[in-house]
């Protein structure tokens, strides 16, 4: 299957992929790791999703989806490393002071896994972030050693779809997400 991946600035969309069931629920809204910690602790229900779509309407737009014709189907968090917690990360490491964009969550909705929308995600984010003059891209996926991951903590990414993407191991990290080391990925886009 072929799918488009655009800039993600129609929040609608956004919040299909993203959004609770319940408008009230407090979910991630892929905000842990773009917000400070304390900020992130006090959006609670209807606010986290006010606060995407005001980052929806800002340039550049916080993440990019892929389409199946008209239909969201899938989300990647994509920004300079700089606006993220990774910044500021103990566990996860700075390889050297390029300004570098981080990718550091895919979403595919259910319905639409195993079709290859994750690796569309993926291609789309590296366009994006070079298109915004990025000198490099850098994730930071699980190293599954060969395991399955449990759906709801592969939201990083899985260590081999990156390889496949052109990625390559630059670092070793102290964080495990789902009992699995996470590894430091980069892709350079000079």
């Amino acid at each position: 299957m072929t799918f488009e991946v655009r800039p993600a600035s129609a929040f609608a969309d956004v919040r299909t992929v993203l959004g609770p069931k319940s408008p009230g629920a407090t979910v991630c809204w892929c905000l842990s790791h773009r917000i400070p910690a304390k900020l992130d602790r006090t959006l609670r229900g209807p606010a986290r999703g006010e606060y995407v779509a005001e980052l929806c309407r800002t340039s550049p737009p916080p993440g990019v989806l892929a389409y199946d014709g008209d239909e969201p189907v899938g989300w990647a968090a994509v920004a300079p490393r700089a606006a993220t917690s990774y910044a500021r990360s103990r566990t996860i490491p700075h390889v050297d002071d390029l300004p570098v964009w981080s990718l550091w969550c895919i979403r595919v909705r259910p319905g639409h896994r195993g079709q290859g929308v994750s690796h569309a995600l993926i291609a789309g984010a590296v366009d994006y972030a070079r298109a915004q003059g990025a000198p490099a891209i850098e994730a930071y996926p699980l190293d599954s050693c060969g395991g399955r991951v449990d759906t709801t903590m592969a939201y990083a990414g899985i260590r081999a779809n990156f390889e496949r993407a052109g990625f390559v191991h630059a670092a070793d990290t102290t964080s495990v997400t789902a009992g699995c080391p996470r590894v430091l990925m980069r892709l350079d886009l000079r």
